[in-house]
């Protein structure tokens, strides 16, 4: 799975007006690289069923898709990795359950979860919040871009930042180092979500290009 660039996640809880599967293609046409449901309390079947329909959408775009908290439903849709937090599953855990067929995610707070992350068998974490957000309850303080700095230097696998970043912030983001950058309500809520996910990718793209990366 291709992780460098912009995350999006496609939360229908803020954009109900699009069909789950058509937000998905707009962020991934837009240029995100991975495109994650994050569709928090929806019956598995119908999460099932958003995420088949999606899947084909994002791959023509050269986009992964990922499933937030289910990596049975991820399994079974043929999506390419699955994102767990601290209250999900555990990272071993679903490694078991999935073995190499799905690219392992987790939610992490500090270095030192990035390393214990690593270790159970997460290909990547994210890692934030980064700065505060409104879009979910988040049960820590923001941790600014210097700690961003190190973690994504000192990481065993690629980070991903995440809350709080939109167009304002995000070249600054990238300019420290992290694989990708996680956007939600920045690209999502805009009138047009093609146009907006365009946008944050260039500007990550460019703050990129600043620490030094492609």
């Amino acid at each position: 799975m291709r992780l460098h660039g912009l995350y999006a996640l496609a939360d229908p809880a803020l954009r109900p007006d699009l069909p789950l599967p058509d937000l998905c293609a707009r962020l991934a046409s837009g240029g995100a690289a991975v495109v994650q449901i994050r569709w928090k309390g929806a019956p598995a079947r119908d999460l099932l069923a958003a995420a088949r329909a999606a899947l084909p959408l994002v791959h023509a775009a050269g986009a992964a898709l990922v499933v937030n908290d289910r990596p049975d439903v991820a399994l079974l849709a043929g999506a390419d990795g699955v994102h767990v937090g601290a209250e999900d599953l555990p990272v071993a855990e679903v490694r078991k359950l999935v073995g190499d067929r799905l690219a392992i995610g987790a939610t992490v707070r500090d270095l030192e979860g990035a390393r214990a992350a690593a270790a159970a068998g997460a290909d990547h974490v994210g890692f934030g919040p980064i700065y505060a957000t409104g879009t979910k309850v988040v049960d820590a303080a923001p941790r600014g871009l210097e700690v961003l700095r190190v973690v994504a230097a000192e990481s065993p696998v690629p980070v991903v930042a995440i809350a709080g970043i939109e167009l304002a912030n995000i070249a600054a983001v990238g300019a420290c180092g992290p694989a990708a950058a996680a956007v939600c309500s920045a690209a999502i809520r805009a009138p047009d979500v093609e146009a907006a996910t365009r946008a944050l990718a260039e500007a990550f793209a460019a703050g990129a290009r600043l620490a030094g990366r492609p």
